[in-house]
C-alpha cells in the first residue's frame, strides 16, 4: 500500500523533471525570438510606473503612451549612437590588447622566476597564461558585447512589442476579472506581484545607472578612453551581484595597465585608481544606497545568482547572463506570492530571509544535534 502510495507522487515529479528539461530545450532553441520578447518584457517594465503616473496627472493614455514612447526612442537612440561607435572603435583594438596583455603575463612571470629562489621559482607553472590567461577574459568581454550589440539591432523589435504589452496592460485586470473564479483575490495577487517587480526592476535599474554614471566620471577625470563604454557596462552588469562589479571592472583596469603602444612601461598606477574607482561605486551603491532602498527582502543567495548565471547565460546567451538576476529575483516574487510555493521562493532566497520566513525563531541555544523533547514531558 505504501509503495502505492508514493508511486503517484514519483510520478509527478519524474513528469515535473521531464516538463522543465522541454522547456529549458524549447527555450534554447527559441533564443533569437526568446531574447527580444524578454527585453520588451524588462522595457515595458519600467515604463510603466510612469505611464501611471502621467495618468495620474489628468494626462489620456494614448498621448501618455506617445510621450512614454517618444521618451523611450530618444534615449535608446542616442545609447544605441553612442554605444555603436565606442564597441566599433574598442573592438578594432580588442585583438592588439589581447596580445599585449599575454606579453605583459610572460613579462611578470619572467620576473617572477628571476626574483625567487630557485626552489620556489620551480614550483610555479611554465607559463602563468596556463593558469590565467587575460585573453580568455577578453574573449567573454568580446562575446558580450557583441551579444549587446545585437540586442540593440533588435531595438526597433524590442519598442515595438513594448509598445504592445503597454497597450494590453489596459485590458489586462478586466480579462483576469473575467477569467478568474474569485476576481478581487486574482486581481490583489496579480496587483502585489506586479508592484513588487516594479519596484525591484525600477530600482534596481536606478541603482545600475548611477553605478554608471559614477564610472564615466571617475574615467572621464583619470582620462581613461572609452568612458561611455566601460560606463554602459558597469550599468549592464550591475544586475548581476558580486561577479557583476569585477566582469565590468576588469576591461577597464586591463586597458589601464596594459601599455597601448611598444616601449611604454606598465601604468600600474593608473590602474589601481581605475580599479579603486570602481571599488568605491559598488561599495557606496552596492553596500549602502541600494540596501536602504531595496532592503534585502528580494536577496537570493550568492549560490542561486551564480547558477542562474550558469544557467541563463547557457540559455539565452550572453544578454542571458545581463538578465539572469532580474529574471530570477522576478520569479522568486513570482513563487512568493503564492502559498504553494512560497517554499520555493524561501529556497531561492538569502539566509536573512529565511530567518525571516520563521514565524518562531527557534533559540540559538538549541543546536541542531540536540534531540527534541517528548511532548509528554
Amino acid at each position: 500500500m505504501a509503495d502505492d502510495a508514493r508511486s503517484p507522487k514519483g510520478s509527478r515529479t519524474l513528469l515535473a523533471l521531464a516538463s522543465f528539461v522541454v522547456v529549458v530545450a524549447g527555450m534554447k532553441a527559441a533564443a533569437p525570438i526568446l531574447v527580444p520578447f524578454l527585453m520588451a518584457v524588462f522595457l515595458s517594465v519600467l515604463c510603466a510606473p510612469a505611464l501611471t503616473w502621467l495618468q495620474r496627472r489628468g494626462m489620456r493614455r494614448g498621448f501618455a503612451l506617445l510621450v512614454v514612447i517618444l521618451g523611450v526612442v530618444l534615449v535608446g537612440m542616442s545609447l544605441t549612437s553612442f554605444f555603436a561607435a565606442e564597441v566599433a572603435a574598442f573592438d578594432k583594438l580588442l585583438p592588439d590588447l589581447k596580445e599585449r596583455s599575454a606579453l605583459l603575463v610572460d613579462d611578470v612571470n619572467a620576473s617572477l622566476r628571476d626574483s625567487l629562489p630557485e626552489w620556489a621559482s620551480s614550483m610555479l607553472p611554465a607559463s602563468i597564461r596556463d593558469v590565467i590567461d587575460p585573453g580568455a577574459a577578453i574573449d567573454v568581454l568580446k562575446n558580450m558585447l557583441s551579444g549587446v550589440t545585437g540586442m540593440f539591432a533588435n531595438a526597433f523589435l524590442i519598442l515595438l512589442t513594448a509598445i504592445f504589452i503597454l497597450l494590453e496592460a489596459a485590458s489586462f485586470r478586466a480579462k483576469l476579472t473575467a477569467a478568474s473564479e474569485t476576481p478581487k483575490a486574482a486581481i490583489e495577487e496579480a496587483t502585489e506581484i506586479l508592484d513588487n517587480v516594479n519596484r525591484y526592476m525600477g530600482l534596481k535599474t536606478l541603482m545600475s545607472a548611477l553605478t554608471g554614471v559614477i564610472v564615466v566620471v571617475w574615467l572621464s577625470i583619470l582620462g581613461l578612453e572609452f568612458v561611455v563604454l566601460f560606463g554602459l557596462l558597469a550599468f549592464l552588469l550591475n544586475f548581476v551581484p558580486n561577479l557583476g562589479s569585477i566582469l565590468a571592472a576588469l576591461p577597464a583596469v586591463l586597458w589601464a595597465l596594459v601599455p597601448q603602444a611598444e616601449g611604454e612601461p606598465v601604468n600600474g598606477g593608473l590602474a589601481g585608481l581605475v580599479a579603486l574607482g570602481y571599488l568605491g561605486a559598488n561599495l557606496l551603491v552596492g553596500n549602502v544606497l541600494e540596501p536602504r532602498l531595496m532592503g534585502r527582502g528580494l536577496g537570493l543567495s550568492t549560490l542561486v545568482v551564480f547558477l542562474s548565471l550558469v544557467f541563463w547565460g547557457w540559455v539565452l546567451g550572453p544578454v542571458g547572463m545581463l538578465l539572469s538576476v532580474p529574471l530570477t529575483a522576478s520569479l522568486k516574487i513570482v513563487l512568493a506570492g503564492k502559498a504553494e510555493t512560497r517554499w520555493l521562493a524561501i529556497l531561492l532566497g538569502s539566509e536573512s530571509a529565511a530567518i525571516a520566513a520563521v514565524p518562531h525563531p527557534v533559540s540559538a541555544d538549541l543546536q541542531p544535534s540536540d534531540p527534541p523533547s517528548d511532548a509528554g514531558d
